[in-house]
């Protein structure tokens, strides 16, 4: 960024679900960052007691928004990119598997002005990642090489949730999905507006379903059904 411009505003946007072990962790994680100008965090109709921790929360740049309905992560997303006022918006989620310290390798090709929308990858190399589920890794990786062969994308790792976008080029789209079909509906209707679109190595700390994670084989298929329709029928 050129020094006689404006630094960029930067809002990090949550979507929440039954996370009360860690919501109020990555909230406190996410204000340390010194980047961060507002964090706004969309609870979608808990039921653990993470609304409690949400009403606890008194700090000023964090907004809280609630849903009444549990409608999913998608959902979420169009609920805090509405109420988001920040120049460049960063999405995290509140499960303590994404590091908010990572923030500045995201923001930096925007910052410098070479890019519009950020994606982190977890198979770039130069992470730090726990080891896991080798057919989740699989089929993330088959996902993202079926995404990119609509759309023409050489990224690796399309379901990644560390995406940052400038404000406009969110607002030049209209997103429908509600849960994780969110992931190939972006990337096919950015790809479509022919920004300038980078990606970045980042950490994982992966959960076991044991210990809270919400993915399953129902969202693959339905992210499987989201890469067609977005790049076939939904032009």
């Amino acid at each position: 960024m050129d020094a006689t411009e404006q630094p960029l505003k930067i809002t990090v946007v949550m979507p929440v679900f039954n996370e009360v072990a860690t919501v109020r962790s990555i909230i406190d994680l996410v204000c340390r960052q010194e980047l961060v100008d507002e964090l706004v965090v969309v609870d979608d109709c808990s039921s653990d007691g993470t609304r409690d921790v949400l009403a606890a929360i008194d700090i000023p740049a964090v907004q809280v928004l609630l849903h009444e309905k549990n409608s999913g992560k998608g959902a979420a997303l169009r609920t805090g990119f509405a109420a988001a006022s920040g120049d460049v918006i960063l999405i995290q989620d509140a499960d303590l598997e994404y590091d908010p310290r990572e923030y500045p390798l995201l923001i930096q090709p925007i910052a410098e002005g070479k890019a519009d929308v950020v994606y982190g990858s977890r198979f770039a190399g130069g992470g730090t990642h726990r080891v896991l589920y080798f057919w989740h890794s699989v089929g993330n990786r088959l996902l993202t090489l079926l995404s990119n062969i609509f759309t023409d994308l050489n990224l690796t790792d399309m379901e990644v949730c560390y995406k940052a976008f400038r404000r406009e080029v969110l607002q030049r789209i209209t997103l429908r999905e509600d849960r994780f079909g969110f992931e190939p509906e972006v990337t096919a209707k950015i790809a479509r507006l022919r920004v300038r679109i980078y990606e970045v190595p980042v950490s994982y700390y992966g959960r076991t379903y044991a210990e809270g994670k919400k993915i399953g084989l129902r969202d693959a298929f339905r992210t499987l059904w989201c890469i067609i329709r977005y790049n076939t029928f939904s032009r």
